[in-house]
């Protein structure tokens, strides 16, 4: 049988929106068909934009949930190391899937996604991770009915492919019924469409100000092969993640500027 067809022994399920988010409970029921035991490790709270984060100054609570189902008071990355390094420590996880995100991870919000966040935290960890999220145009209609059924494809597929060290991928489905959807394509990062982050101040009832934060996106020229692109074309796109960020040409300049 081949891997594309078999089982995973293990996988460990997290995301950023929550344990008790919709995307967790498509995400689970995708896992039921490609793992023999699945694992869900997820924060108590919703924790978009915490990125790679982990807590290295406060404790982290969990609490069982159910069998083989555990919430932590911490972030993304937090519950891949507990349950990597200590829920799961005697069988780790063949495999971790982080997600589906309600709303998609493209371009530079990578950066500060907490589901691509945990993923990179699983590669980190030396497993592979695939962090999966489902682009949407309307908030209250998120076509998470595409999620579920390309997912299991999607993930099978990737699966089958060998790859010399542990990978993380960024897989985003498209806002599109699965029957419309187009091929899974390899794409790279690109801008994505995030412009700025703006502040909005509040003032509570007590006439105290505080402040939301929250990203100013627009339409950004990006590459055909980039993910906002392949995605927006109908298409899934899979763009491989790695930790070195460094800037190649600037670092050419430097090293001629101070030689």
């Amino acid at each position: 049988m081949s891997v594309y067809e078999s089982k995973v022994p293990r996988v460990l399920l997290t995301n950023d929106d929550g344990i008790d988010a919709p995307g967790l409970a498509v995400l689970e029921a995708v896992a039921a068909e490609l793992a023999h035991e699945v694992w869900v490790v997820a924060p108590e709270h919703d924790q978009s934009g915490t990125s790679h984060s982990i807590s290295l100054h406060s404790p982290l609570r969990v609490s069982r949930q159910g069998e083989r189902r555990f919430g932590v008071v911490g972030t993304p990355g937090d519950c891949v190391v507990m349950g990597v390094r200590h829920l799961m420590r005697d069988a780790p996880p063949t495999l971790i899937l982080s997600g589906v995100n309600r709303g998609g991870n493209l371009g530079v919000e990578t950066m500060f996604s907490g589901t691509v966040g945990a993923a990179m935290t699983g590669l980190l960890l030396g497993l592979p991770s695939f962090a999966l999220s489902q682009t949407f145009s309307d908030r209250n209609k998120v076509r998470w009915d595409t999620a579920r059924a390309l997912a299991p494809g999607v993930i099978r597929q990737l699966l089958a492919i060998e790859h010399d060290t542990p990978t993380c991928l960024n897989i985003n489905f498209p806002d599109v019924d699965a029957a419309s959807a187009g091929p899974l394509t390899p794409s790279k990062q690109g801008v994505g469409l995030v412009e700025d982050i703006e502040v909005l101040p509040q003032v509570d009832p007590r006439g105290i100000e505080y402040h939301w934060l929250r990203f100013q996106r627009g339409t950004r020229a990006n590459e055909p092969d980039s993910e906002t692109a392949v995605v927006a074309s109908g298409r899934v796109s899979v763009t491989p993640l790695a930790f070195d960020r460094t800037d190649e040409p600037t670092f050419a300049r430097l090293a001629e500027a101070l030689r």
